[in-house]
């Protein structure tokens, strides 16, 4: 039985408006979740992960306002606070990443430092 935990992150209205609209695609592979977290690498030390991925081991569930996905717990601490949101322009167009806990960023967004 798995534990879904109150999210560390929160989602914006837009990138739940995206995020829904990609997993009702009718080429959606529906045995994966969204996974949030970080890896090493990128300009600044730390990249965001954002995608769909299957379950592992190390991984706990959480919801926002009914939203679930799933992020391997040690990573809680690099991303508690963070808001991801969706932006919609033509100039800027992708999901943006503001992370509280962040000490730097580098120009692309996608990548920072503790």
């Amino acid at each position: 039985m798995e534990t879904i935990t109150q999210s560390p992150v929160r989602f914006s209205e837009g990138a739940i408006k995206e995020l829904n609209r990609l997993m009702s695609d009718a080429n959606f592979d529906q045995t994966q979740s969204l996974r949030i977290g970080v890896k090493g690498g990128g300009c600044s030390g730390l990249s965001y992960v954002l995608g769909f991925d299957q379950e592992k081991e190390n991984d706990a569930h959480y919801d926002f306002e009914g939203f679930q996905f799933i992020m391997e717990k040690a990573h809680e601490i690099y991303l508690y606070g963070m808001e991801i949101d969706f932006q919609g322009g033509l100039n800027s167009r992708g999901f943006t990443f503001k992370n509280p806990n962040a000490s730097s960023t580098c120009g692309c967004g996608t990548s920072f430092a503790v």
